[in-house]
């Protein structure tokens, strides 16, 4: 995910109703029309307010050139799309959330929430289409569908999400070779660092049980990908400068963090919110280079 958009999702979230996301799962019998207003207004004003402010921010008109089209769906091992799916899931996540808070009737409120993620990112990938160094790319429009279609189908077929993506990062020496790419800072690394990000789906196993079974439900199993030695998008590229780019995958615990709510809407909230970063734990990687390799703590 590049930065703008890890930036668009985050900026997004603070410009939701906090009340809302603490209350989500609050049961109504009709639409709230205060409620509903609110968040139309919230979201219509945020929305617009973002848009401007991005294409301000990141486009000058120097750089503008005719609407094109650009493949990147052989670079950085696909880790960037895989973050366009992780945003894009909770995007449509947090929608689907706030209009049950409203009252919006169940079916309603997937479906019309579950667009919130296209909603957001599809502009994006509009204003890159009119960059000379992107260009709007179908693999990142791709993602951004599967990751809204993930969450709708859960909560079509399970009325919850019993498998959440996540995301976790530590710091790695690449971006030193390249720290105006890779970033400079721990905050810019974090973004743009693909190397050190990794990509969870945590399976609330609990959920699959039944309900009488001793399994701590609040114990998941995460599954997780990521990849190293990616200096340049390029591969042809990053291979000319002696890496070896490579994928990763891994099998962890996870903590289910939504089987700690309480009636404190503010924790109720936090938890929320945290629920898409995985908690540091011993992870098993598996990868070509070096076979299977034991994390005694995996960030």
């Amino acid at each position: 995910m590049r930065l703008r958009h890890m930036l668009y999702l985050l900026l997004l979230l603070l410009c939701l109703p906090r009340q809302s996301m603490a209350q989500a799962a609050t049961d109504t019998t009709e639409v709230n029309n205060k409620r509903l207003l609110m968040l139309g207004s919230t979201f219509a004003v945020g929305y617009t307010s973002l848009l401007i402010s991005l294409n301000q921010a990141w486009y000058t008109e120097e750089e503008r050139t005719d609407f094109h089209w650009f493949n990147d769906n052989k670079q950085w091992k696909q880790v960037d799309k895989v973050g366009h799916f992780w945003g894009a899931f909770h995007q449509s996540r947090a929608g689907i959330d706030m209009l049950r808070w409203a009252g919006v009737p169940e079916k309603k409120a997937i479906i019309l929430g579950g667009l919130t993620g296209i909603l957001l990112q599809t502009p994006i990938e509009v204003f890159d289409g009119y960059q000379a160094d992107y260009g709007a790319s179908v693999g990142d429009l791709l993602a951004n569908t599967v990751g809204s279609a993930a969450v709708v189908a859960q909560e079509l077929a399970w009325q919850e999400v019993r498998i959440m993506p996540k995301f976790s990062f530590h710091t790695t020496r690449f971006a030193d070779m390249r720290p105006n790419v890779l970033g400079s800072s721990l905050a810019e690394q974090a973004l743009k660092d693909y190397n050190g990000q990794t990509y969870w789906l945590s399976v609330d196993v609990g959920a699959f049980l039944n309900e009488k079974t001793k399994y701590p439900k609040w114990l998941n199993l995460a599954v997780g990908y990521g990849a190293q030695e990616m200096v340049f998008n390029d591969p042809e590229t990053n291979a000319a400068a002696g890496l070896d780019a490579h994928r990763q995958f891994y099998i962890s615990p996870d903590l289910n963090l939504m089987h700690f709510k309480g009636k404190s809407k503010v924790w109720n909230t936090a938890l929320y919110v945290l629920s898409i970063i995985k908690i540091p734990a011993p992870a098993l990687e598996f990868n070509r280079k070096d076979g299977l390799k034991l994390h005694p703590l995996y960030f």
